[in-house]
C-alpha cells in the first residue's frame, strides 16, 4: 500500500491508491499486522484478513469531491456514506483488497479499536478518536483488509494526543457541560448537548462544535464554518 506506482513495488504501473484516495477526499492513516486478537473479518473471496489499512478523511477535503458527486445530488438518504462506499469499494476491487466500513451493521465492526492500533489517535473526552496530527477533525471511513502480509506503518506505537493534554480545554470549552464528566469511565453526553443545541437556536454551537475548535491538536484542519454546519444539521436531524 505505499510506493510511487503500483502496490508496494508490484511494477504494474497502476497509480499508488494514496495517490487515488487522495483524489477522492480521502487519506490513508496507518496499517498492522493482524493478529487473532484483531477478529479481522475474511477478505471477500474467504481469504483471512492478514493486515488492515485504515482510511479516513477531513471534512473540508472530501467535501471538495462529493459535491460533485451524483449522490450529493440525488435526495436520496445517507449521501456520503452511499459515495463512500462506492469509490472505496472500486479502489479496493481494483487492488484486490477486501474492505469494511463503519456504517455497516449491527454488528458494527470496531473502527476506533482498530484506529488505536494504527498509532497516534487516543480516545477523546468529545467522544470521538483525537489524532496527534489531525486532531478531532478526523473521520474514519473504511478499512481495506489485505490477505498478503502488510508491515505497520512506523507511528503504530506513537501516543495519541489526548495523553499528553494535560489542561483539556474542550472540556471547559462546551456551553452545554456535555463534557464535565465526560473523563473515563463516564462518556460525553449526548442527550445534554442536543438539549442544549434546540433550546438555543442561535448558540455559537449551530456553526460548529467549539469543544473541537478548542482542541489544540490539528487546528489547521478544522472544518470551515460551511462544513461544520452541514454536520451539525445532520447531527440534530
Amino acid at each position: 500500500m505505499s510506493g510511487a506506482r503500483g502496490r508496494a513495488g508490484d511494477g504494474d504501473g497502476r497509480e499508488d491508491p494514496g495517490a487515488a484516495l487522495a483524489r477522492a477526499g480521502f487519506r490513508l492513516l496507518g496499517r498492522f499486522a493482524a493478529t487473532p486478537a484483531d477478529h479481522l473479518p475474511d477478505v471477500a473471496d474467504g481469504r483471512p484478513a492478514r493486515a488492515l489499512t485504515l482510511v479516513g478523511s477531513l471534512s473540508d477535503e472530501l467535501f471538495t469531491p462529493f459535491r460533485k458527486s451524483p449522490e450529493a445530488a440525488d435526495d436520496r438518504p445517507d449521501p456520503l456514506d452511499r459515495y463512500t462506499r462506492r469509490v472505496l469499494s472500486a479502489l479496493a476491487s481494483e487492488f484486490r483488497l477486501g474492505i469494511v466500513f463503519p456504517f455497516e451493521g449491527p454488528p458494527y465492526f470496531p473502527f476506533q479499536r482498530w484506529a488505536l492500533r494504527t498509532g497516534g489517535f487516543s480516545p477523546s473526552p468529545m467522544g470521538v478518536l483525537a489524532h496527534r496530527a489531525f486532531g478531532p477533525w478526523i473521520g474514519l471511513r473504511a478499512a481495506l483488509l489485505s490477505a498478503e502480509p502488510i508491515e505497520a506503518t512506523a507511528s503504530a506505537t506513537e501516543p495519541g494526543p489526548c495523553e499528553t493534554c494535560l489542561e483539556k480545554p474542550c472540556i471547559s470549552a462546551c456551553p452545554a457541560g456535555a463534557l464535565a464528566d465526560a473523563l473515563p469511565p463516564a462518556s460525553y453526553d449526548v442527550p445534554r448537548c442536543l438539549a442544549h443545541l434546540r433550546a438555543t437556536p442561535d448558540a455559537a454551537c449551530h456553526t460548529g462544535c467549539l469543544a473541537r475548535r478548542a482542541c489544540p491538536f490539528g487546528r489547521e484542519h478544522a472544518q470551515s464554518a460551511e462544513v461544520a454546519a452541514l454536520h451539525m444539521a445532520a447531527f440534530l436531524g
